[in-house]
């Protein structure tokens, strides 16, 4: 047992650098890298979201204020979420502020080397316009992409996350995936752990945008692997999920 603290231990390192030689990534080979987004089906049902210029509801509070009172919430009113403020949780984690070209887009959220690693799905339950079911947010063109439809989804939300009953209350949970090779194409095994450092970038956002709009999130990293890899529909090994949080109003 104490081998494997010694393991787990030594993930939170950056020792790994020091074994790395970066000549070999597939960054330095000269191979192309992976898209900075899951291509997707031109045939798919996407919705377009609200726009940053037709924001009207969104308030902009006092950030001293906002970083004080930040707190994790698993109570919300039954009260629907509306999808502009959908569209802005959705920019403030993961939206894009400037593309460089199209193997790089710089977001609202740090990233190492700008590779961005991450997904984000939605399990949608109460979205005011918006049927129930598994979107992906597609943040080049700021649009969603329904994954799924399921009338058991908050059943299924709920058991996927070993039974935290509050998520099945949330209108809206936000599911981050891993896309590992974006971030292994520039770093090789150094890649992981600042995979899960992004994330924490990602999830600190939604809690300071969840205030601008009086609603409350709460991140949960306990979840079964396996059966959310597949309510969200991703194969577990070149794409996984590695974190939630589910939001609602307060």
């Amino acid at each position: 047992m104490e081998n494997l603290f010694d393991e787990y231990r030594n993930f939170l390192k950056d020792t790994i650098r020091q074994r790395i030689d970066f000549r070999l990534t597939d960054q330095n080979k000269g191979i192309a890298p992976p898209p900075i987004q899951i291509p997707y089906s031109a045939d798919s049902f996407r919705i377009d979201l609200v726009a940053k210029e037709n924001w009207h509801n969104v308030a902009s509070p006092d950030l001293i204020s906002v970083i004080q009172n930040r707190r994790s919430h698993r109570h919300f009113k039954a009260a629907p979420i509306s999808l502009e403020d959908l569209s802005f949780l959705l920019w403030a984690t993961q939206g894009i502020t400037t593309t460089r070209d199209k193997t790089a887009a710089f977001r609202t959220v740090p990233s190492a080397g700008c590779r961005h690693a991450l997904e984000t799905y939605l399990c949608i339950l109460n979205i005011a316009g918006l049927e129930t079911g598994i979107y992906r947010y597609l943040p080049v063109e700021h649009e969603l992409l329904l994954v799924s439809k399921n009338k058991n989804l908050a059943d299924d939300i709920v058991t996927a996350t070993f039974y935290q009953s509050f998520i099945g209350k949330a209108p809206v949970t936000f599911i981050w995936t891993a896309v590992p090779y974006r971030m292994e194409w520039r770093y090789h095994l150094a890649a992981h752990k600042v995979i899960a450092i992004d994330a924490g970038h990602v999830c600190q956002n939604l809690y300071l945008a969840s205030a601008a709009i009086g609603a409350g999130t709460c991140a949960v990293a306990a979840y079964h692997q396996e059966i959310l890899d597949q309510l969200l529909g991703v194969d577990g090994k070149d794409e996984f999920a590695i974190y939630l949080a589910a939001v609602g109003k307060i």
